[in-house]
């Protein structure tokens, strides 16, 4: 499996694993649990302030940014899409051509692709966690959001 390939199977269980989320705290009724859709909130604006550094574009969002349910369904969707459409067209070898950006404090930065997209995967599931952990904590149940488990029902290919 090439670079490419691999980026995309993470992207898509990534987008399965907020669909996941948000369809828990739906059935839950989580709306009186602010911080798991704080998180879910932040999760997502901050998918979209790292593809517009990707992308060279300006930023946007907030890094946290309070959603309605139908905000973050909205925005799950339109970020599928877009990681799809900037994967569909990087070459292998822009993974490790360096980027510069502002991050949110105004700091300039410089990264590969590639390790920013990592970084997006990973902060994704870290910030899952916590909502998982904040859903027990208030007693509703969490979604299952294991890679092994989205691979095994046949979720990602």
């Amino acid at each position: 499996m090439d670079s490419i390939e691999y980026l995309r199977r993470q992207f898509t269980y990534n987008a399965w694993a907020n669909r996941e989320v948000l369809a828990a705290l739906e059935r839950a009724a989580a709306s009186s649990m602010a911080q798991p859709w704080k998180l879910l909130g932040h999760i997502l604006a901050a998918e979209r302030l790292w593809l517009e550094r990707l992308e060279q574009r300006p930023q946007s969002v907030s890094p946290w940014e309070d959603l309605t349910p139908e905000k973050c369904a909205a925005e799950i969707a339109d970020m599928a899409e877009r990681w799809n459409a900037y994967l569909a067209q990087l070459a292998a070898t822009a993974l490790s051509q360096r980027v510069q950006y502002k991050n949110s404090r105004g700091e300039q930065w410089e990264n590969e692709p590639q390790d920013v997209l990592n970084h997006v995967v990973l902060h994704s599931a870290y910030h899952r966690g916590q909502i998982a952990s904040s859903m027990r904590a208030n007693g509703a149940t969490p979604a299952m959001t294991d890679f092994i488990h989205a691979v095994r029902q046949g979720f990602i290919k």
